[in-house]
């Protein structure tokens, strides 16, 4: 398998080997993400959203580019490694902030 498809991850337990399929290298883009559990699993939708073409002026379309369900037993070490991470991004590139976020709006 080609270098660039396994991450070696080491965390405080033993090494893991991550395989990354080739075709799935490059990863899916998405700038929506939705959230939702049964009694067995969580689900996370990772869609993009673009305007509908073809609806009705104004609608919005969000198609589903990747579905990952989970088990609950592992949603926390999911949101800690998430945290970690944002926390690790901040402090390299600076604070993180959602559009309109403190930018005054001109009309």
């Amino acid at each position: 398998m080609p270098e660039c498809c396994e991450t070696a991850v080491m965390d405080d337990g033993p090494n893991l080997r991550i395989n990354v399929p080739p075709e799935q290298v490059a990863g899916h883009y998405a700038n929506l993400v939705g959230v939702w559990h049964t009694q067995h699993d969580f689900a996370i939708d990772f869609c993009v959203i673009q305007p509908f073409v073809g609806g009705e002026e104004g609608s919005m379309s969000a198609q589903v580019v990747s579905r990952v369900r989970i088990p609950p037993t592992i949603v926390f070490d999911l949101l800690r490694s998430i945290n970690e991470n944002l926390t690790d991004y901040e402090e390299q590139f600076g604070e993180i902030k959602q559009p309109g976020d403190g930018e005054e709006q001109s009309e």
